[in-house]
């Protein structure tokens, strides 16, 4: 039971983990470009699995297409994804270079993400009310004590409290990535 809500808080960390990885900074990182899809033949298809993402410097991002012909749907895709960037190409890659952000934008973007970590640490509440409820009625069934009750209950909220601090560090870490 607790391994079960162990797993959906491990989950959930993940998945906060993942959506800051789509929030821009100011340093250039493949990541930004992780929900973009390109239409390809007709698919919608994620970028990375169309061409080649590197960083050569802090403030630039250079896609190499495997096929060249894509060039023109990628560089629409991305134009498309509202990321504020603006790709140009030279016929063989597509350069992007990442604008430094204003203030202003940064803390857009601080803003956005504290939004995000407490909708996530809502989620962690969520499955911990969850564990609870399962716990009084298997109480209820006969199969837990009072005592089991009690133990298992303060095991869900330490559970709980370690993933909400665990969200906590990643949000001032993104903060701090963002502000700089």
């Amino acid at each position: 039971m607790a391994s079960d809500n162990e797993s959906r808080m491990e989950k959930t960390v993940n998945a906060l983990k993942e959506e800051y990885n789509s929030i821009r900074t100011g340093r250039a990182s493949a990541s930004i470009f992780d929900k973009v899809r390109v239409d390809y033949y007709g698919t919608p298809t994620p970028l990375n699995q169309v061409g080649t993402i590197s960083i050569p410097e802090a403030r630039t991002v250079v896609i190499s297409p495997f096929d060249k012909s894509s060039i023109s749907a990628i560089e629409k895709s991305i134009q498309k994804a509202e990321l504020g960037l603006n790709p140009s190409n030279d016929g063989k890659v597509i350069r992007i270079a990442i604008p430094p952000l204003t203030a202003e934008r940064r803390k857009e973007l601080v803003k956005q993400a504290k939004s995000t970590a407490e909708n996530y640490r809502t989620t962690i509440r969520n499955i911990r009310r969850d564990g609870n409820d399962s716990l009084k009625k298997q109480q209820k069934a006969g199969d837990l004590t009072e005592d089991q009750l009690k133990t298992e209950t303060d095991k869900l909220q330490k559970l709980t409290d370690k993933y909400i601090e665990e969200i906590n560090k990643i949000y001032e870490t993104k903060e701090k990535e963002i502000m700089d």
